[in-house]
């Protein structure tokens, strides 16, 4: 794997992680220092996701759109990218 797609990987994991955690404290608890601390995390790997997605020259424009996705974007996007070319193909016949 190369390694944009590597960073690409932790952006999206931390993506979502960081996303979980700013929901459970706002269903429970709603500290603020937990969201202070978290939420500029999930802003950065959000927008590190969309840039690293734009960047990538495999990623088509569906891709690319998907990025913009918040919380699952990422992971999306990684799909994408690492289809084989038979499946590439079997979703092209489809639509």
């Amino acid at each position: 794997m190369s390694r944009p797609r590597s960073a690409l990987r932790v952006a999206a994991a931390v993506e979502l992680g960081s996303l979980a955690v700013l929901l459970a404290n706002l269903a429970t608890v709603h500290l603020p220092p937990v969201s202070s601390l978290v939420g500029p995390l999930h802003g950065c790997a959000y927008l590190f996701v969309v840039v690293a997605a734009a960047r990538d020259a495999g990623c088509d424009p569906t891709g690319k759109a998907l990025a913009w996705l918040p919380g699952i974007g990422g992971l999306l996007v990684l799909r994408r990218l690492t289809r084989t070319p038979r499946e590439k193909s079997a979703a092209d016949s489809l639509g």
